[in-house]
């Protein structure tokens, strides 16, 4: 979730401000092949109404909407201390049979101007977070997959390749016991190279973010 500073600029000149936003129930939303839909909820813990806007698009860095799959509904009003559900719905055939595919479900929420005239600042609030659809029948299991990766050193730069079919989201490498800036999202059959330097005999250790949210135990490996 992403506040400009322009933003918090223009908070710090009023006396109050609408930051709470809603909660959503999940950072992530797994796609099950053989449902015909996948559903995440959205609660208003405040005392006014939002309006809620989802979509989905494929790339992370983008708004644009991508017509592989539609939510419903799309638009709604969320009243206080109420809590409803978005449901993604895939509206054609399936992006891959035999691999995970991701996109990014968009969930924004925008508050209800104060009713009583105050000079309050309200902010809409995205929230992006990754929707992988899993297609029926594939083989594995995604609750392992990450034990699967193979990290490897070319040009003594560090390269991780992913043999499965389903995504594995990196929570956090290390190398030698020092964590890297940024742990990435391995994408199914993917190798990537990445930026850091290496030398055979170090080792590595990586842990994943699973289905549910939850930091899976570490993998050591020596290079």
């Amino acid at each position: 979730m992403k506040v400009s500073k322009a933003a918090l600029l223009m908070a710090a000149l009023f006396s109050t401000s609408a930051f709470s936003g809603v909660e959503i129930g999940g950072t992530r939303l797994i796609y099950d092949g053989n449902k015909n839909q996948a559903a995440i909820s959205v609660n208003n813990p405040d005392d006014r109404p939002y309006l809620i806007q989802a979509w989905v698009n494929k790339n992370e860095s983008s708004d644009d909407n991508d017509d592989t799959f539609i939510t419903t509904p799309p638009l709604f009003r969320l009243d206080p201390h109420k809590q409803n559900s978005v449901r993604v719905v895939l509206s054609g055939k399936p992006p891959a049979t035999d691999k995970e595919s991701v996109y990014w479900l968009n969930i924004k929420s925008i508050p209800a101007s104060a009713p009583n005239g105050k000079n309050e600042l309200t902010i809409a609030v995205k929230s992006k977070m990754k929707l992988i659809y899993r297609p029926a029948g594939i083989k594995g299991d995604p609750a392992t997959a990450y034990q699967q990766l193979q990290f490897s050193q070319r040009a003594g730069k560090l390269v991780v390749k992913n043999p499965t079919p389903f995504s594995v989201s990196l929570h956090a490498v290390k190398i030698n016991g020092k964590a890297i800036s940024r742990a990435p999202m391995v994408l199914p059959q993917q190798e990537m190279t990445l930026p850091n330097n290496v030398s055979p005999g170090q080792q590595i250790d990586w842990q994943a973010i699973n289905d549910f949210g939850g930091i899976t135990a570490p993998v050591k490996v020596q290079l």
